[in-house]
């Protein structure tokens, strides 16, 4: 695919940890040129986490060059204006106030710049939270996710950090309609993403469920279904599937492959009734996809259309053979030389998916690319 949509684009982008890098990386897939800002000597402390934030920089930085400048230092602070000067987007994720102290707030950079469009990723969006400390952990807590993930009385976060990921693509979505919107205004202007509201709008469904119900919600493990059979089981050779069956066509041909008497009585006879009676069915369907194998099960569920899945690890996807075959694997570059794989954005552009063009960058790689020209200019 040549040029991307976004060939052309420059992004200056200061931002750490999860949220701001994913805004970064999700532009910077899309073809803008984006620089990652790093302080001097070293850089995002990211790029030094440990266990669970050990995969954080190599997974939001590729396609991305760094330099480092420091906000304390004079001369880095005028070269930084004038790498500003050259921008179409500065995104940021810092403190609330963090930058303005700098004076590389937007109100300050937009005199310079006027059409420059400025993201800033932050816990919450204007209103009485917007000044605290947000992590997604907390937003889960806040917004009612972690409630309806774990059993009755655990609240549980989820296992990966949705909401900085997708607080991160509503930034970039927001960018990239503010680019659009500036084709006809000539201005940029101020956007920010919030954490907290994203956890929000990732619980409408749950909000609405309740209010047109008028019934308080179960968390999803101990809450009834919508659909009858929608679980996990377990095969004769003791591998974990998950299996659903979300609609009567589906039924029918579930109980055709199963061939058992039992699952045509009348309790069964649609999904609403199925629903009704899992208490009796569930444990039914258990007894007989006990009696099949894994690649039995998966050959029926594939045969007949029905939505089905082994219970993997992430590092199963390494090997998963649709991801390999479908070029849904990126290939990277660490650091340190060793090479991995690494899913890229789940989008295409007609056959094409996009590519990686820069591994994860060093520490301050194209300082003399990029700055050099501005301090001798």
């Amino acid at each position: 695919m040549d040029p991307l949509p976004l060939h052309g684009v420059r992004v200056v982008e200061f931002s750490h940890m999860v949220m701001g890098p994913t805004c970064g990386l999700i532009l910077a897939d899309l073809g803008a040129e984006v620089i990652k800002v790093e302080p001097p000597v070293k850089g995002d402390h990211t790029r030094n986490l440990l266990s669970s934030g050990l995969g954080f920089f190599a997974s939001f930085n590729r396609n991305k060059k760094s330099v480092t400048l420091g906000t304390d230092d004079a001369g880095d602070l005028d070269t930084l204006m004038k790498l500003i000067d050259t921008a179409d987007v500065v995104i940021e994720n810092f403190r609330p106030g963090g930058l303005e102290a700098k004076g590389l707030g937007y109100g300050t950079l937009s005199l310079r710049n006027p059409r420059l469009i400025y993201l800033s990723l932050k816990g919450f969006l204007s209103g009485p939270y917007e000044k605290r400390t947000a992590l997604d952990e907390v937003v889960q807590m806040m917004s009612g996710l972690a409630y309806m993930t774990g059993p009755p009385g655990r609240p549980l976060r989820a296992g990966a950090s949705v909401n900085d990921m997708m607080g991160g693509m509503f930034g970039a979505i927001a960018v990239m309609g503010a680019l659009r919107q500036r084709e006809a205004t000539g201005h940029g202007q101020h956007l920010q993403s919030g954490l907290f509201e994203n956890a929000a709008f990732l619980m409408s469904p749950q909000m609405m469920q309740q209010a047109i119900s008028g019934k308080p919600l179960e968390p999803m493990p101990a809450g009834r279904r919508a659909w009858g059979v929608y679980d996990i089981f377990e095969s004769g050779d003791g591998v974990q599937i998950f299996i659903g069956v979300v609609t009567d066509r589906q039924w029918e041909i579930f109980t055709r492959a199963l061939n058992e008497p039992a699952l045509a009585s009348p309790d069964y006879a649609n999904n609403n009734l199925r629903a009704a009676h899992r208490e009796t069915l569930i444990p039914l369907v258990a007894s007989l996809l006990k009696q099949h194998d894994i690649a039995s099960l998966e050959a029926m569920c594939e045969e007949a259309g029905l939505p089905f899945s082994r219970i993997n690890k992430p590092a199963d996807l390494f090997e998963d053979p649709h991801l390999k075959a479908s070029g849904g694997l990126l290939p990277i570059t660490l650091n340190d030389g060793r090479t991995m794989e690494i899913p890229g954005l789940p989008i295409q552009f007609g056959e094409d998916r996009l590519p990686v063009r820069l591994d994860p960058p060093k520490i301050g790689e194209h300082n003399e690319e990029i700055l050099g020209p501005l301090k001798r200019g």
